[in-house]
């Protein structure tokens, strides 16, 4: 796995990412121990990751279904706004909208992928009548009937197994 991150990160550096990315909540003495430094030491690692952004925040996953979130929607976008601050306005309305979990910029067919946690079907409704106000020429959605793997355990670690 050789590549500029490599270069950058070192074995040590890598296994707490690795180890952060599974167990945000892990006190700074059991770090130390897994990676075999001392506690100074791999707080003061755990700090440069963050500062040089290797680490962008650190969350607690919600469980959505326990909360009412019962509609996990996938929805292609296409437009025909060409113009670079047209392009903004329509992506800042987009980064703005509680409902949108993540948004692409895509290659091919559609221009956008938005992935979208709504309530209800009704809530869906008004969603999608909010997208057509920016000027959305196609929209295609899908419903997520199940989950089969969600995960944000990125495989940076060879032998790295996700949870």
């Amino acid at each position: 796995m050789e590549s500029i991150v490599s270069k950058v990160l070192d074995k040590i550096d890598l296994q707490i990412l690795d180890i952060l990315q599974k167990q945000v909540q892990i006190s700074n003495i059991e770090m130390a121990k897994r990676v075999n430094l001392s506690p100074p030491a791999t707080h003061a690692r755990i700090k440069r990751l963050e500062q040089e952004g290797f680490i962008n925040q650190q969350v607690a996953i919600l469980n959505q279904e326990k909360l009412g979130f019962d509609l996990l929607c996938f929805i292609f976008m296409s437009t025909n706004i060409h113009q670079e601050e047209q392009i903004k306005v329509v992506e800042k309305a987009l980064k703005t909208m509680p409902e949108v979990l993540e948004c692409h910029c895509l290659t091919g067919e559609y221009d956008y992928l938005l992935k979208v946690i709504i309530k209800e079907r009704k809530e869906l409704e008004l969603f999608i009548r909010k997208l057509n106000k920016l000027g959305i020429t196609r929209i295609q959605t899908s419903l997520a009937l199940r989950e089969i793997k969600c995960s944000t355990i990125l495989p940076i670690c060879e032998g790295s197994i996700s949870n």
